[in-house]
């Protein structure tokens, strides 16, 4: 699991944030909030322009690091506008079982490395400064990878004439993991198996009309009519009272509607939450899959509240052991029966991320009134 996260010089992150997963408070209500001693349910309240969105991008940028593929679309500045710092710093804490590994890594732009370092149980198995052609790899018999072709890799990474137009430098993981024949139980399988089932979701999703092949995809999905109706049993869940209904239309296109006595095209009509369900759905539970960590971005900015904590509650069932972090401008999810004051945060104008259980001299207990206390101003100072 991700035991911690630190970023620094990220867009409007100047100085250093970090989210502390293991850092609880011992508390014996929702407890489903947390497992394996770890938060594994968050939510974080922030003014808007705080940089919710922005936190979520820098989490899931380890995915792209270590497995390229397309980066995030992001027109916007990367680093701090206001540092003189050349580099966003980004760093990834792990427990595995009983090993603990670190990676670390700065980025000139979106796209170039200027150093990467891996560390476990404390111990450096390599380190990568691209800006200075320096490489260290004394210790990859550590992780038994000392066969590595390590010549190769620096052929790949080669500097070569400065003024020659140069492609962006491969990160030695993502190079490693490829390349080299690791056994099922080696951390970096481990480490490799998390990173690929890291997902972020934002609101900006579910406003998008969807491709054509995307909704094909899922209409062959739903063909299957258990499928069909799981999607309309969730939706139904979530206080959607529908019925579902899926035809192949003359041409051999696939069409979704709600069953009425007239039928109802479903994507024409639907509202802008009922929408949002069914992005989420599209996205997470046909997969059938087990996925690690979740950032979801204003998730219920289409919910009516009653909605949102069943999507809360609906998370926590379905994936108890999955690290979620949700966003929110809620207050009525600020509540001990929902969550609990190690796994709320404020993250203020300024870039800091504090729980409500450190942001008050009170000892917070079960029977506090948590939206109150931050309605009437207990928490002001850290916004």
């Amino acid at each position: 699991m991700l035991k911690k996260f630190t970023l620094k010089n990220f867009k409007n992150f100047k100085n250093e944030i970090a989210i502390d997963f293991a850092n609880t408070a011992g508390y014996q209500f929702s407890t489903d909030c947390i497992t394996d001693g770890m938060i594994s349910k968050m939510l974080i309240y922030g003014r808007n322009a705080t940089g919710k969105t922005n936190l979520g991008k820098a989490l899931i940028d380890i995915c792209t690091t270590m497995f390229g593929g397309r980066r995030y679309i992001d027109t916007g500045v990367f680093l701090n506008a206001d540092s003189i710092d050349e580099t966003a710093v980004f760093s990834y804490e792990f427990r595995f079982e009983n090993s603990e590994l670190i990676y670390r890594y700065a980025r000139f732009s979106n796209q170039e490395l200027r150093n990467e370092e891996l560390h476990i149980d404390k111990k450096t198995i390599f380190s990568c400064d691209f800006e200075n052609n320096k490489f260290n790899f004394e210790n990859l018999n550590y992780i038994n990878a000392e066969t590595a072709s390590k010549d190769r890799y620096l052929q790949s990474v080669d500097i070569g004439d400065e003024e020659e137009l140069q492609e962006p430098k491969l990160p030695f993981l993502r190079w490693l993991i490829s390349n080299v024949a690791l056994s099922n139980d080696s951390i970096l399988i481990k480490l490799a198996n998390y990173v690929r089932r890291m997902l972020i979701i934002t609101s900006e999703d579910a406003r998008l009309s969807l491709p054509r092949r995307i909704n094909d995809i899922f209409y062959e999905l739903l063909e299957d009519s258990n499928r069909l109706k799981d999607l309309e049993d969730f939706l139904n869940e979530m206080g959607i009272e529908c019925k579902l209904i899926l035809q192949r239309l003359p041409d051999g296109q696939r069409e979704l509607y709600f069953g009425h006595e007239k039928l109802v095209p479903f994507y024409e009509t639907a509202s802008s939450g009922t929408l949002a369900l069914v992005d989420l759905y599209r996205r997470l539970i046909p997969k059938n899959w087990d996925p690690s960590f979740i950032y979801l971005d204003e998730f219920d900015a289409f919910y009516h509240y009653e909605m949102s904590e069943k999507v809360i509650n609906f998370f926590k069932r379905r994936y108890p052991k999955c690290q979620i972090v949700m966003t929110s401008h809620n207050t009525n999810l600020m509540t001990n029966r929902l969550m609990r004051p190690d796994c709320l945060f404020i993250l203020s104008r300024v870039g800091t991320l504090t729980a409500l259980c450190n942001a008050t001299e009170r000892e917070l207990r079960e029977g506090h009134n948590l939206e109150k206390m931050y309605i009437s101003g207990e928490f002001d100072r850290y916004e």
